[in-house]
């Protein structure tokens, strides 16, 4: 990159790495690649050119991402799609630098447990919100009030956006700013780690009889992250998709 490259690749193959740069159209690759391996202070290796032609990469990268079926009633569906279903919950959600579009597995466990748990009117923490997914669901299947956390602000700006093109409310801040209280459901699909971390920030952000559901935890780990909530929660490890699993709990 300081050699000039606008983007760079790296592939293990055996012991070695194959690096693959991406240079601007009219850039000298010889010389590219003598600067870098001078920085580098390597030998100049030996390297191939291609030439990438020119490619409409916006509606490329659009046509890997289409509506996702959650249930009968939830779908996920990116703006260049129309609903598949008009009777059904659509959430409007395009692919960006926040994470969670539904497509991945520890996304779609807390979602589809969220449809058979939340009710109209509970109060909802989502911890680690990135794209703001779990937390927007939860206001369109009738949650009253909504908290959004991340340490991330782009994730809270993402979240904030998003929920303004799906026309719900909810509040996004750092952990930090979260106002004092307890709620009826409490969401984190982060990792296995930090949650474990977290456990008693998060158990006392649950009140008495609400339900935590715990995602981003691979199934080889779920029976740590279960041990970690056991202390505060009636803990339970439920779904599995992908080798990812759920960790759900009722606070005692």
């Amino acid at each position: 990159m300081e050699a000039g490259a606008e983007s760079v690749a790296l592939e293990p193959e055996g012991a070695c790495v194959r690096v693959t740069a991406l240079a601007p159209g009219g850039a000298d690759p010889h010389a590219l690649i003598d600067a870098a391996s001078g920085i580098a202070q390597q030998a100049t290796p030996a390297f191939r050119v291609a030439v990438l032609e020119d490619e409409d990469w916006v509606r490329r990268s659009q046509s890997q991402f289409g509506p996702i079926r959650l249930s009968a009633g939830l779908w996920i569906v990116p703006s260049w799609h129309e609903p598949p279903d008009p009777a059904a919950i659509a959430v409007r959600l395009d692919p960006g630098l926040a994470f969670g579009t539904g497509s991945h597995a520890s996304t779609r466990l807390i979602l589809q447990r969220l449809l058979c748990c939340l009710r109209k009117g509970d109060h909802v923490l989502d911890y680690g919100c990135g794209s703001g997914i779990l937390a927007i669901v939860a206001a369109k299947l009738g949650a009253r009030e909504i908290a959004a956390v991340d340490i991330d602000p782009q994730a809270l700006e993402t979240t904030t956006a998003n929920a303004s093109t799906n026309g719900v409310s909810l509040r996004a801040v750092l952990p930090e700013q979260l106002a004092a209280g307890t709620y009826d459901v409490v969401l984190a699909n982060i990792l296995a780690g930090p949650l474990i971390a977290l456990e008693a920030q998060l158990a006392a952000r649950t009140r008495t009889g609400g339900r935590i559901l715990l995602s981003g935890i691979l199934h080889t780990q779920a029976a740590d992250v279960a041990a970690a909530y056991a202390r505060d929660f009636e803990v339970s490890v439920g779904a599995a998709e992908e080798g990812w699993a759920l960790v759900e709990g009722l606070r005692r």
